[in-house]
């Protein structure tokens, strides 16, 4: 836990550092936001009788984490290109303590850019009517996406050889919301891909966070959204273990 902690400060450490990568993981998000309601939200109709920023939000949230998940995904790669790993490992440091510290480091800018995006969404107009077990439940639902996004970009950084191709990450993840129920209804959607974005890991999410954020019901979404986090989750973990130690054998 000691090696843990370090490992924390240190990133948090790098992100100071990163400073234009960091304000861009934060600004972005935001600027998706208006473009997509400001630009947008007048000609898009979802159906449901609510705000385009309501519906819209949702999907920018994973889109917060995606952007910040890239982060992770270099600065892993920063680490295993820049023999800075060998060094740690001269001084008995883990592999599992170094990645936890990228992580918590990923968790904590995707917390701030969510408040960020939250706060902004508030002031053009979103109105919740989640109760107090809604916005538990969705915010344990958006940190468990967050969680696994942030190690299955780990698992990345550790599977390309640069930072450059690590930073490839984010458009990887920046396609799903695109093609899920994040920014129009499926429905809309052309008939050969309705399919994928039903069935696809963002769309369960999406609309579990939309429900429960506006006190809706939400059916079994929740359950599947946590199954297909679960199991990014273990695979990512278990990706990253395995990987972490063919770089270092």
């Amino acid at each position: 836990m000691s090696d843990v902690l370090t490992m924390t400060a240190r990133s948090f450490r790098l992100t100071r550092r990163q400073l234009d990568s960091l304000l861009t993981a934060l600004a972005l998000p935001v600027l998706l936001m208006l473009l997509f309601v400001g630009l947008f939200g007048g000609a898009i109709h979802t159906g449901t009788g609510t705000k385009y920023v309501t519906y819209v939000l949702p999907g920018v949230l994973l889109l917060c984490a995606g952007y910040g998940a890239a982060i992770t995904a270099v600065s892993v790669s920063q680490d295993m290109t820049g023999g800075i790993i060998d060094r740690f490992r001269s001084m008995d440091v883990r592999g599992p303590a170094i990645l936890a510290g990228h992580i918590a480091a990923s968790v904590a800018r995707n917390i701030a850019s969510t408040i960020l995006v939250l706060g902004v969404a508030c002031l053009i107009g979103f109105r919740p009517h989640a109760s107090l077990p809604g916005w538990l439940a969705a915010a344990g639902l958006l940190l468990a996406f967050i969680l696994a996004i942030s190690w299955l970009a780990s698992a990345y950084g550790l599977a390309v050889k640069t930072p450059e191709a690590a930073n490839g990450f984010m458009f990887i993840v920046a396609f799903l919301p695109y093609a899920s129920s994040a920014f129009v209804p499926v429905a809309t959607m052309p008939g050969w891909i309705q399919g994928f974005a039903r069935n696809q890991p963002i769309t369960p999410v999406v609309q579990s966070l939309r429900g429960l954020l506006l006190g809706t019901p939400v059916g079994t979404a929740p359950w599947v959204a946590l199954a297909w986090l679960g199991g990014i989750l273990v695979v990512s973990l278990v990706l990253s273990g395995v990987l972490f130690s063919r770089r270092t054998a």
